[in-house]
């Protein structure tokens, strides 16, 4: 149903309830972000020892996501570039946002046993995306 939320209550000052509620909708899609489809092909992106290669690799893997997944990345992953911009009054550093990110934007179709090394991954990708926002997503 079409909730109207009142964002000027008093529940949503506290920033950790919005960004609860922005990862618990995240979580609860149907597919993540990043398709389950996608999810192999982004871990194996990430473990390329060349930087460029595997800032292009990525990129173009950005670049072929559905366009209501790639559109929606590029305005959250712009919100949160702008989060770790103030990371000195929030304590968001790029490491930290990719942590609470990670798993929820990009994770495997079933969690296997590897799943502690995937998190790494997982984890990494985000961080990619975050430092090399303009390059992933040009205006």
């Amino acid at each position: 149903p079409d909730e109207q939320l009142d964002l000027d209550d008093g529940r949503w000052e506290d920033i950790h309830v919005v960004t609860g509620a922005l990862k618990l909708f995240l979580r609860e899609l149907p597919e993540p972000l990043i398709p389950f489809s996608h999810f192999d092909k982004f871990i194996a992106a990430i473990k390329i020892q060349d930087p460029s290669l595997r800032g292009r690799c990525i990129r173009d893997l950005v670049l072929s996501l559905p366009p209501a997944h790639h559109d929606t990345m590029k305005v959250l992953f712009r919100h949160l570039c702008r989060v770790v911009e103030h990371k000195e009054e929030n304590r968001m550093s790029v490491q930290s946002v990719a942590i609470v990110f990670g798993p929820t934007l990009l994770r495997p179709a079933s969690e296997e046993s590897n799943m502690a090394m995937h998190m790494v991954f997982q984890n990494q990708v985000v961080e990619h995306i975050l430092n090399h926002y303009g390059y992933i997503f040009p205006e």
